[in-house]
């Protein structure tokens, strides 16, 4: 019986048409004898950037029928267990023999939905010549467990929502970052990015009317919760962890403390353990919901007594889960921010002085040896809110010994000696990331 449901899986895949991609900038590198791992959170685009794999394997003149791909949570596979993985052998190399002599490439979505998958995918790496591409949510295959489990034979690319430049290509305003800039190209780049901070980035809802959206993403909040973290960890305590995700979605680039949690939940006399709530944080986190920066320190107990600065993956989110106002709309562009540095493989964290300055982010690119000082603002006419973020930066500068310095803003350009001020859309369509030194 699922030798037959194996072998139709296998016959539409082949049959069905593939759909319109839009390219993302990431590239999966392929390294005989290790499978490929790409994670994030859901609906982040993971299975469509398998597809945009395939179209160039076809392009390079590999054969469809050279590929499988098959989903583990398609509803015709339930019941299937470790030992029906050696059917999928069966029935794809009966159905073409002649691929015993070449190389083939498989493609599995959501395996770990399969207890003990790794075994096999071990086996088909000792023993078959294939190219193998695994895909699932981030909670339950994070590059630390599947280093442990495949024993270093795996390489991991991860999916982020779009960027702002895949943004622009989807919506066909530019194809790629417009190298003139009249008048009339950065009108309709302010009008983009006004759309992509609202919006944000998850594939599936760019082009949705706004209540659609909001009832979309909020819909995806629910999905990482119950698969990815109340099922996954059998959390119990769904009154707590749904107020943590509240809190810190109404609070991005805030720092949080569990122990100020913990009490306010005493306050609105909901029970919680405070081991529990720095394992809830911990499952969000893993799941890709949110991520932790924490303060610049070269001692492991500063870094433990501060608490961390919490950002969202996506602002669309933020915006379909809280309220936002004019007035804090900072943080936003903030959280805007982080992930293009996060997207950029940039280890992040936030500088706090003596004399009470902070700067947002202290960025370092491990494989660069980049070290670089942001601070975001979201306008120049707020004196009060831009001087103050300056003196963070210069103290910051001093303090670290770096040269120079960025300030983000919404839509304000200025310089002021050695620190930068400029627009956000401009910062995030430079060559890698704008500092500085990279402009005139």
């Amino acid at each position: 019986m699922m030798k037959t449901i194996i072998a139709q899986l296998i016959d539409d895949f082949h049959e069905r048409k593939r759909p319109a991609l839009v390219a993302r900038h990431k590239k999966i590198v392929l390294i005989p004898g290790k499978a490929n791992v790409v994670i994030g959170m859901r609906r982040t685009g993971k299975t469509f950037f398998c597809y945009q794999k395939m179209q160039e394997l076809i392009a390079d003149g590999v054969s469809i029928t050279q590929m499988l791909y098959i989903n583990f949570e398609d509803d015709r596979l339930l019941g299937f267990t470790i030992r029906d993985f050696q059917a999928i052998l069966d029935v794809y190399y009966g159905k073409y023999p002649e691929h015993r002599d070449t190389q083939c490439h498989f493609f599995f979505d959501e395996i770990q939905s399969i207890a003990q998958w790794e075994l096999f995918i071990r086996r088909l790496l000792d023993t078959e010549n294939v190219q193998i591409y695994l895909t699932g949510s981030s909670s339950k295959l994070l590059s630390t467990e599947i280093a442990t489990q495949l024993r270093g034979r795996s390489l991991t690319t991860e999916i982020f929502p779009f960027s702002f430049q895949e943004f622009l290509k989807y919506h066909r305003i530019f194809d790629t970052p417009p190298t003139i800039r009249g008048a009339k190209t950065i009108s309709v780049l302010r009008k983009a990015i006004r759309d992509y901070l609202e919006i944000g980035g998850f594939p599936e809802v760019q082009t949705l009317e706004p209540a659609i959206r909001i009832e979309i993403l909020q819909g995806y909040i629910d999905s990482v919760l119950l698969k990815d973290v109340i099922e996954r960890h059998k959390v119990k305590n769904l009154t707590a962890i749904k107020y943590l995700v509240r809190h810190l979605m109404n609070s991005p680039g805030g720092r949080f403390s569990v122990n100020k949690f913990y009490n306010s939940l005493k306050t609105m006399s909901v029970k919680s353990a405070k081991n529990s709530l720095y394992a809830y944080l911990d499952h969000l986190t893993d799941a890709y919901l949110f991520y932790r920066v924490p303060i610049h320190s070269r001692t492991e107990k500063s870094r433990m007594l501060n608490p961390a600065k919490i950002y969202t993956i996506d602002t669309g989110l933020l915006n379909a889960m809280t309220y936002r106002n004019s007035s804090n709309y900072g943080a936003l562009l903030e959280n805007l921010v982080f992930m293009q540095l996060r997207r950029h493989g940039y280890v992040i964290e936030y500088v706090s002085s003596k004399e009470g300055y902070e700067t947002d982010f202290f960025a370092r690119h491990p494989i660069k040896k980049e070290i670089k000082l942001i601070q975001v603002c979201w306008e120049l006419s707020d004196e009060k809110t831009f001087q103050r973020e300056l003196r963070g930066l210069q103290n910051a500068m001093k303090g670290l010994s770096i040269k120079s310095g960025t300030i983000v803003t919404y839509d304000d350009e200025a310089s002021f000696n050695n620190i930068a001020v400029i627009p956000i859309w401009k910062w995030l369509l430079s060559p890698g990331i704008i500092f500085p030194e990279c402009f005139t």
